[in-house]
């Protein structure tokens, strides 16, 4: 089980995803709302052309029937005013004035005929023909001498020009009639038009509203997220910091107790054993000058097997701070010292597999590698009821492996973290390694360390390259 926190997204790609998520959503709610409006702009400029187009086309075509049908009621003053007048002059003056007014009507006609829908074909058709009956029926009457409009003037307008009238009135009215439900037909597509209009801007309000709100609910869902997050890390840091205090003082701890046993350790075995030499000294000398030679030699072995006892002290206590054969002998070397020494003391059986381990490896890492392996053989002796202990170091290009296995008791690491892990991972971490403790209770202990060793090596080199002489 590893001790490291679990990787987790960085703050920065958090909030870099964030903000992606945020612009695209309110750059596409920008770009829909910009759709909208130019969408609704150019669909109020279709319906104001439309009825523009409807109402201009109606009123040219009002103003042109209207124009008709007053060029017909003064057509008929004009055959009127010609048959009744006596006067062959005045008479002539009304024929030029109907003639013209045929005139302006065939110009009407004509452009009423450019405007005419579908529905006004049959209708406008009638008309065109019932004036051209009615002008027809008048071009005999153009002709007649005085006597003859006397005559027959007032006959042909009661029983010609009356009827027809009538009947053109009624067709132009027929026209009129048409050309207002033609108009009410448009005015309605225009209502249609612009109800669809309102439907589709609803739509897409709608839509807008819609993304809005998905929007800001994801925006708040992040921000309550990174909030959480937030709150995590600065919870983390608080431990960690709280960790690191006591990390401080568990450290100023341990190394008081270490200064208090190398403390008692000197006292107790080199001064004792220096105490006694010096007192057989006393006793040796004294025999000297009194010339007691019977025994000296045996007095002079104690001395020397005293002295040897306080150098192997000192010699121990040496190596427990820093190995000598480290770095005299190397890395594989001193591990299996330091595994008979512990085998020696404890009775506990220690296997070092150490195959293919270079001893050109950086310092740091054979030291880092010692002092875990120094650690875990003190925890299984104090604490893990051990029978036996596996060290295994693999090395590989890119690597260094230590596994280190025992059958001891078991623990729980994720309540147990005492003094000796948190120095092992505190190491290993410094070095950019993994580190890893698998465990139950009653199964024994699974250690395993990862180092780079790629990266390590290429320093090295690199060191060398820079100081070739260095080591000499």
């Amino acid at each position: 089980m590893r001790f490291g926190r679990k990787d987790r997204p960085s703050v920065r790609s958090v909030a870099l995803s964030s903000r992606v998520v945020v612009l695209v959503g309110f750059g596409g709610m920008l770009l829909l709302m910009s759709f909208a409006g130019f969408d609704s702009i150019q669909t109020l400029g279709q319906i104001q052309k439309s009825s523009n187009s409807i109402r201009e086309d109606f009123l040219a075509r009002t103003r042109a029937l209207e124009h008709i049908r007053s060029d017909f009621h003064v057509s008929g003053t004009f055959v009127r005013d010609y048959l009744l007048e006596p006067e062959n002059q005045k008479a002539e003056g009304y024929r030029q004035s109907l003639l013209q007014t045929r005139s302006n009507m065939d110009s009407e006609l004509a452009r009423y005929s450019a405007l005419v829908s579908k529905p006004e074909l049959a209708p406008f058709h009638n008309l065109t023909q019932e004036l051209a009956d009615y002008w027809k029926v008048l071009d005999p009457v153009l002709h007649w001498s005085a006597a003859e409009r006397r005559e027959r003037g007032y006959a042909f307008l009661r029983d010609e020009v009356s009827p027809r009238r009538t009947a053109m009135l009624r067709i132009a009215d027929q026209i009129t009639s048409i050309n207002e439900s033609q108009l009410n037909a448009a005015r309605e597509k225009v209502v249609a038009t612009f109800g669809r209009f309102r439907q589709r801007l609803v739509f897409t309000m709608g839509l807008t509203v819609g993304m809005g709100l998905l929007l800001a609910i994801f925006s708040m869902r992040k921000i309550l997220r990174l909030e959480a997050e937030s709150a995590a890390r600065y919870e983390e840091i608080s431990t960690a910091r709280a960790e690191l205090k006591q990390l401080s003082a568990r450290l100023v701890e341990a190394q008081e107790n270490e200064r208090r046993s190398i403390s008692r350790e000197l006292h107790d075995a080199v001064g004792q054993t220096l105490t006694g030499v010096r007192v057989e000294l006393a006793n040796l000398s004294r025999k000297i000058r009194n010339q007691q030679m019977d025994g000296l030699d045996v007095k002079v072995e104690e001395i020397k097997d005293m002295v040897d006892d306080s150098v192997g002290v000192v010699r121990n206590m040496a190596l427990l701070l820093r190995p000598s054969m480290l770095d005299d002998l190397g890395l594989v070397p001193a591990l299996q010292w330091q595994a008979r020494e512990v085998s020696k003391r404890t009775g506990v059986r220690v296997k070092v597999a150490a195959e293919g381990v270079s001893e050109d490896l950086p310092e740091d890492h054979k030291t880092c590698i010692y002092r875990v392996v120094q650690e875990a053989l003190h925890n299984c002796v104090q604490h893990s009821e051990a029978s036996m202990v596996r060290v295994t170091v693999e090395q590989s290009p890119d690597r260094l492996l230590l596994v280190i296995q025992d059958d001891g008791k078991g623990f729980d690491p994720q309540l147990e973290r005492g003094m000796g892990l948190l120095g092992m991972q505190e190491r290993v971490s410094h070095l950019g390694g993994t580190f890893s403790v698998e465990s139950l209770p009653g199964t024994g202990v699974i250690l395993c360390i990862v180092l780079p060793l790629a990266k390590a090596v290429e320093e090295q080199l690199q060191a060398h390259e820079r100081h070739p002489h260095s080591a000499s």
